[in-house]
């Protein structure tokens, strides 16, 4: 996951400039593997509602637990069901700390919390990399397809612009979190986690040999493809 194209042009977005799942079923299909989820995330045990969770990986083990054996796809992506699960998530795989949720933390891009109700937003997080201006934001999501959805019309409206806007991809997505690292570094680090990219640019081929995967709108793909 790069930062110039893919990570830096999402940024720009949810001025947004970027986990609850989207997209017509409950959370519960999502842990079993029936499709795309909305809602808050939760496991199948009615006694903790947050097993399968990242939050309380006790489903197939580690911190993919609530994602099923064998799942690909939008049905493989890690579920977060909190805040501090989806933080803890990428700070495995990045230098993330400091974790911030205040609206008026200067971490945030500015207009960062306009679209929140459009895109399905419900709560946003901020954390630091070490390095000045390089900040990692996450993003929870009560129904993916409204955020995928979303994401694509608003790339649509600067392909007037700029026609190779999110050729290299948006958003590193799980089934409901959304994240934006900026900096090779974290970008680097957070390939290796089981996010996928959703790119919805049509001018956009993922190249062979990487995983290509519906995403829950038309006309966009999930990879693992950073544009490297």
């Amino acid at each position: 996951m790069r930062t110039k194209p893919l990570f830096t042009a999402a940024a720009a977005l949810f001025v947004l400039t970027a986990c609850g799942s989207g997209g017509g079923m409950t959370p519960q299909d999502a842990v079993n593997g029936a499709g795309a989820g909305t809602g808050q995330s939760q496991g199948d045990n009615p006694a903790d509602p947050k097993e399968g969770t990242l939050e309380n990986p006790t489903k197939n083990g580690g911190v993919n637990g609530s994602a099923p054996d064998g799942a690909t796809g939008f049905d493989g992506l890690p579920v977060a069901g909190s805040m501090k699960a989806a933080f803890d998530y990428v700070a495995t795989y990045s230098r993330c700390k400091d974790l911030g949720t205040r609206p008026d933390d200067e971490r945030f891009y500015s207009g960062d919390s306009e679209k929140d109700a459009g895109w399905g937003v419900t709560e946003r997080g901020v954390c630091s990399t070490g390095h000045r201006e390089e900040w990692t934001r996450i993003f929870m999501v009560s129904d993916m397809k409204k955020f995928q959805g979303a994401y694509k019309a608003d790339l649509y409206k600067q392909f007037k612009d700029d026609p190779e806007a999110g050729l290299n991809g948006g958003f590193a997505i799980g089934q409901d979190f959304a994240v934006v690292a900026v900096g090779d570094d974290e970008v680097r680090g957070l390939g290796q986690s089981q996010l996928l990219i959703l790119n919805c640019n049509p001018s956009f081929a993922v190249p062979s040999g990487y995983k290509k995967e519906k995403a829950l709108v038309e006309g966009c793909v999930l990879t693992d493809f950073t544009g490297d």
